[in-house]
């Protein structure tokens, strides 16, 4: 990154050397998504500053008053503020309401679906207990009831394998910063071929400059300003890192780092795990709580004395909590990621045991 905005230009905005570097920057990243998550068309991801901006992109270009969306009691507010912000507009919204380890059943996503259903919004894996979700099941019954579907793939893109020449997702949202292992201020929306959106945002694109209209084509279309070339530069080292390294590898190192820490949790007098008990059926996120104790005092004692750093509160998924009953106080959540190690995940057990006796 400080490579790349040294000798940043803006790119697809002139054909100087600056320009020119700073577009191949923004190509090879592209084409490294594609090849992660196995697409053939790379232009098919169109590069946003975050999640947020992709699912927002997606569920306000794709919904229209007296469309019908399903969705779930585990999504993040960065699917339910906008399906809120519909609603008001005309769009009947469904809740489907999981389980209590923060799992939703295909069924019960079926049985909410009706005739006027347009979108069904569903998060890959909760942000909250980790629950993965069976999201296939859900894609395959959206699809024959004609629906589209989006995905929220923010817990699991780069750290679960996940193939979308497999996945029939129509749109799925994920920022660069988590799993992908890039800088903040990054992100990408995946659309698939035959799926048409309004654009949130219309302006310069560098393509077909002698018109006022926006261009209809991917990724012009949803890249309207300059890129964040000098983040996207560094996305695209961390994705070059991934397809070395291999994301069904980290995801066996994750899960392993999974069982360790949750069987230790189990052990520990006065703490509450949430979500699956198989690591095999969860994100590499934790949620837990200390029996008599605020989430926010745990997170920072947590720090302050064991340089454990952990999220404490609602984790921007208030309905999660009200799904696990951890609502207005929230959660504790812990994340392994891959480069933690054993020995971290025994200081974090260490620290917590401490923290849990000193409450008696």
């Amino acid at each position: 990154m400080a490579g790349a905005i040294r000798r940043a230009g803006n790119p697809g905005r002139s054909s100087h050397a600056l320009a020119i570097r700073s577009a191949r920057d923004v190509f090879g990243a592209r084409e490294r998504l594609a090849e992660l998550f196995g697409v053939g068309d790379s232009s098919r991801f169109v590069f946003t500053g975050n999640a947020t901006e992709a699912l927002n992109q997606a569920i306000k270009g794709i919904l229209r008053p007296g469309d019908h969306v399903v969705t779930t009691s585990v999504e993040h507010n960065s699917v339910m503020r906008p399906l809120r912000r519909m609603e008001k507009a005309g769009v009947r919204v469904t809740v489907v309401p999981a389980s209590p380890v923060g799992a939703v059943e295909a069924k019960a996503v079926a049985a909410a679906i009706r005739k006027k259903t347009r979108l069904v919004a569903v998060v890959h894996a909760s942000n909250v207990t980790g629950a993965i979700q069976p999201v296939e099941k859900i894609l395959r019954i959206a699809r024959k009831a004609g629906a589209y579907t989006l995905v929220d793939a923010a817990q699991t893109a780069g750290s679960i394998p996940l193939s979308l020449s497999g996945l029939s997702a129509d749109l799925v949202a994920a920022p660069g910063h988590k799993g992908l292992l890039g800088p903040q201020g990054t992100g990408f929306l995946y659309i698939r071929e035959g799926v048409t959106l309004v654009p949130l945002i219309e302006g310069g694109t560098g393509s077909r400059s002698e018109s006022d209209h926006q261009p209809d084509f991917l990724p012009d279309a949803f890249e309207s300003g300059t890129l964040n070339s000098v983040g996207i530069a560094g996305l695209s080292v961390s994705l070059a890192w991934l397809l070395r390294k291999g994301v069904d590898r980290i995801r066996r190192k994750e899960t392993d780092l999974l069982g360790e820490l949750v069987e230790g949790m189990d052990r520990i007098g006065g703490v509450t795990v949430y979500g699956p008990r198989e690591p095999s059926r969860r994100a590499s996120v934790v949620s837990f709580l200390v029996e008599g104790m605020d989430p926010a005092e745990v997170g920072r004692r947590l720090e302050k004395g064991f340089g454990v750093l952990v999220r404490a509160g609602l984790h921007c998924s208030p309905n999660s909590h009200r799904t696990l009953g951890t609502f207005p106080e929230g959660t504790v959540r812990v994340s392994p990621g891959p480069f933690t190690t054993r020995k971290e995940i025994s200081r974090f057990l260490q620290g917590l045991r401490k923290i849990a006796v000193s409450r008696r």
